[in-house]
């Protein structure tokens, strides 16, 4: 059902006693990290490779607590060589948006 993130994950990372408590921490991810990530073109257009950096790297985390180990491999191959990552960029992109359509469908499960 799921093709990038884990529900399991997610409810062992936030537990699923509170799940308004859930449906925020998941919403938070959605409005930050992913927004974020999505982006980053002006960035790479500017050659600011310390804000890609820097974004990367906080949205690592998130991408382990919502199971989207795939693509933290991603966020850590775009952080390894900044410079030439551009195609890793863009296969960041194609992930977003599937998380976000997974993250959506799974809210509306909770």
């Amino acid at each position: 059902m799921y093709q990038l993130i884990s529900p399991q994950t997610i409810i062992q990372y936030f537990g699923d006693d509170d799940k308004e408590m859930l449906r925020e921490m998941v919403q938070i991810i959605l409005d930050t990290n992913l927004n974020d990530l999505k982006h980053l073109h002006p960035l790479y257009e500017a050659k600011d490779f310390a804000t890609i950096k820097k974004k990367c790297h906080k949205a690592k985390p998130s991408m382990s607590y919502v199971g989207a180990v795939d693509t933290r491999k991603i966020l850590e191959a775009i952080e390894a060589d900044l410079e030439n990552s551009a195609p890793k960029y863009e296969t960041l992109l194609k992930h977003i948006a599937i998380i976000e359509d997974e993250l959506e469908k799974f809210l509306k499960t909770i």
